[in-house]
Order: C-alpha cells, then structure tokens, then sequence
C-alpha cells in the first residue's frame, strides 16, 4: 500500500536534525517547550522548559521509574521490579527527536511540544520505552528489506462533564441543548451538534501536523471516529498519541469531556482503535501481499496466519486495562475470535475490499484505550512471526458454516490475558523480554487495585440478599 503524500508537511516541513530544529523553534517565536516522554500508558509525561534552557540542555532527565508506573501513578509491588528496573531511580537520558516537534496550539503562549526518546546514559535505547519498543519491531522488517504500512481508525466518545467518578458517564448535550437518547450512526446532523468543537479540533490538527483524516459519527451516543491515512507507523503512532491531547483539550475548551476508554457507558459500544497493515517491499515498493498479476500472495495469508496464532497472546497489549474487557464482551462488532473474512465486520481479522496495490489486512481486536506504540508494536510483530515462519491462515469464515470450524477465542479477561502473554517466548524475545516482564508487572498491580473496589453493582445487589 503507498504511502500518501502529507500535505501538511509540504507546507511545514518537519526539521531533520537538531540544528534544524532550534531554527524551527526559533522561526516560529517559541517560548516554552513540551518535552513529552510516551510511557506505558500513553501519559504525557515530562518537563516543560524555556527555549534558552531546552537549547542549552539539548533534551532533558527523568527518573526511571516514570516507565513503570501504573496508570494510577504506582510503584507496582512485585518482586521483580527492581531487577528489571533498578531500586536506584537512575536518570535516563531523554534526546528530542526532532521530526516530531508542533505547536501547542491551546497554550496561553507560543509554545512547541517534542516527543523524546528515552537512552541510558552510555547512549544505548532503553529497551522498555513503549516508542523504543515499536522502533526495535520495524527494525527487523528493515532487515528483511520490507517496510510496514499502517493506518489507524480511532472511536472515541465525547460525554457530558461529570467531574465525580462515583456517578455514571452520560451522552453530552449539543448546539440543541438535547443529548442523543437513539443511535445514530453515520449522520450528518449529530455530528453538526458539535460543530464548533470539531472546528477547533480540526484546527489543532492542522497547527500540529496531524493528517486527521475522516471523521464520521458512530452507533453509541456521542461515538465518533477519526481515520488517519496510510503511512509509517512510527509517524502515525506519534499522531495518534498526540491526537488524544489535542482532542481532550478541544473538548475541555467546549464543557466536555473526551474518552477513549474502552466502554465507558454501559449500553453503548465500545470504542476500537482498528490498525489496517500491509507490508512493502523496500526497493521497488510493491506491496508483499499481492502477486504481479493482482491474485492474493502467500504473503497475506502468512501474515493473517501470524496474527491468528498471536493475537491471543497479544490481547493484554491490545486492552490494557479491566475496562477493556467490557468491550470485549461478545456484543456488537467487538470481535471476540481471530477469524478471519474479506470485508466481514463480524471477525477479528478483517481483509478490506481493494485493487491489489493497495491490499491490506485490518486488525480490529485493539481498542482505543491501547498505546498505540504498543498496539502497532504488538500487531505488527504477530504479523511479523506470520511472515518469517509462513503460518498458514485457517480456511476463512464462511458465515454458512458458522459454529462448524473451531474459532479462536480471545480471553475474556485481565488475568486470563496476562497469562497467555507469558505463554509466547517468541513473542517476547521480538518485543523485549524486560518490557514483556516490566509491562505484566504494571498491569498485574492495575488488577489488584481494581480487586480492592466496590461497585455499586455488588452493594445493590449482594448487600441485602446473600
């Protein structure tokens, strides 16, 4: 599949180098810079600094520990930590990758955001940092002379302000003053209810280079979801974390809330991020997962092999959280299973009617709630061992045979999804062994901070009557 052209950049060319990028900030009157660290839970973490001091200092330190903390902001208790993360709190080496410098067009002032890497301090990648982890997966394509091409597809939910978490999340009313109480997907209309927040989104977007594409409304209540074209992932993983701010602060601007948790009001669907892949060849660019004469290539179904054998085992990197679990629940266009279909909405793995040039698979088991680092990592290393270890696909689903063919179930829960993580060596060994070890570990003590909470479910219902 090629790559679009960005037209954004043909306009605003992002700076190569770091020389570059001082003219860039420079140029553009910056006075305060963002430097922003994505760790594993996708928060924007990291210093702000003044021009002169972001100039002198060339990137910044931080603490080691910011890559391990859970998504409430813990030190998880596991015995293992402090192997894989030294007890010593060590700084880490943060060097701005200048490509990825905006404007931070909500600021009171002139100021830019650049995303950072994170380096131990002899200069070696930090192997756990979620943007790190994705680099060493296209890493290995580039060897092999090929180049992953992806675009994400991210729902979202906009919701009416409620600043107590004990109440539940409801529809937000619009330019009518009425929220949606019927589904609507694909109108027009709803989406004009919040004209002026999607204008000063699409705003935002254009400030920082952000190719936001398509935007449609969705079947929940206040659903929405914004398409990015194809291109490379690391780009697009950089677009989509930055998107979620620019989208929550757009939000904030109009009394609202933005959420891309996974369920976030029961009786609604869930929200996804669907990652559409497909494999180039380096040199003359043809895309792998078609032969000259147009007819699918072996290449395909190797890939969607991959990804059946994995996806399992990769499920707790594509939901992250509990929460994600209720999307994943059997209701809706949520897949539950690793079937795959062309143009079939009902199974995991979805292969998108298209000319050969642009033929591609779409992996529509990650939710919104994922790091899109992690996703895009996850998805395309499972695509990957496909490819170099020519798994062969299962037979298509064929919905007059449904129920006749043993599918392949996705866990249905945290835990569950933990576990078969550890169950994939060949997995781990591709993503990193301590992020793998680091990443369970978080994830386990998000579990039992959850296991400590009492729904309002269990007092209504077992208080009086067990």
């Amino acid at each position: 599949m090629p790559v679009r052209p960005d037209p954004l950049a043909a306009r605003d060319p992002a700076p190569r180098d770091f020389a570059q990028l001082q003219s860039w900030l420079e140029r553009e009157h910056v006075a305060e810079v963002e430097c922003l660290v994505p760790e594993l839970s996708g928060v924007a973490r990291g210093k702000i600094l003044p021009r002169r001091r972001f100039a002198a200092d060339r990137g910044m330190r931080l603490p080691e520990s910011i890559l391990g903390l859970n998504i409430t902001g813990n030190w998880p208790a596991h015995e293992r930590m402090a192997e894989l993360i030294s007890d010593a709190d060590n700084d880490l080496h943060l060097v701005p990758d200048p490509s990825t410098v905006r404007h931070v067009p909500w600021a009171a002032g002139p100021t830019a955001q650049v995303i950072h890497d994170c380096c131990f301090p002899d200069g070696r990648e930090v192997d756990y940092a979620p943007r790190n982890v994705l680099k060493r997966v296209l890493r290995l394509y580039e060897q092999r002379g090929w180049e992953p091409v992806v675009a994400p597809e991210v729902e979202f939910y906009l919701v009416a302000r409620n600043p107590d978490p004990g109440q539940p999340l409801r529809p937000p009313p619009g330019r009518s003053g009425r929220a949606e109480t019927s589904r609507q997907p694909y109108s027009l209309d709803a989406l004009r209810e919040f004209d002026g927040l999607l204008q000063d989104l699409y705003a935002y977007c254009e400030a920082m280079r952000l190719d936001a594409d398509t935007l449609i409304h969705e079947l929940g209540a206040g659903q929405m979801e914004i398409n990015f074209p194809h291109g490379k992932a690391l780009d697009l993983a950089d677009q989509v974390y930055l998107f979620k701010r620019a989208l929550r602060e757009a939000a904030l601007r109009h009394g609202l809330y933005a959420t891309f948790m996974a369920k976030p009001m029961s009786g609604e669907p869930g929200s996804a991020m669907h990652l559409h892949q497909s494999v180039v060849d380096r040199a003359s660019r043809a895309n792998l997962f078609s032969l000259p004469e147009g007819s699918p290539a072996p290449a395909l179904h190797h890939y969607i092999g991959g990804l059946q054998r994995y996806l399992p085992h990769a499920l707790a990197l594509f939901a992250p959280y509990v929460n994600s679990y209720r999307r994943l629940a059997g209701e809706g266009d949520a897949p539950v299973n690793v079937e795959w279909g062309r143009d079939d909405r009902s199974t995991g793995i979805r292969v998108p009617g298209s000319d050969p040039r642009n033929r591609r698979v779409e992996n529509r088991v990650p939710g919104a709630d994922a790091n899109p680092y992690v996703a895009m990592a996850a998805s395309l290393a499972c695509g990957y061992l496909g490819l170099v270890g020519r798994i062969e696909a299962l037979p298509e689903r064929d919905p007059r045979a449904q129920g006749l063919l043993p599918a392949i179930e996705l866990p249905r829960d945290l835990p569950a999804a933990l576990h078969l993580l550890g169950q994939a060596p060949e997995l781990e060994d591709l993503l990193g062994p301590r992020f793998c070890a680091i990443y369970k570990a978080v994830k386990t003590s998000e579990q039992a901070e959850f296991m400590q909470v009492i729904s309002a479910w269990e007092r209504e219902h077992l208080l009086l009557h067990v």
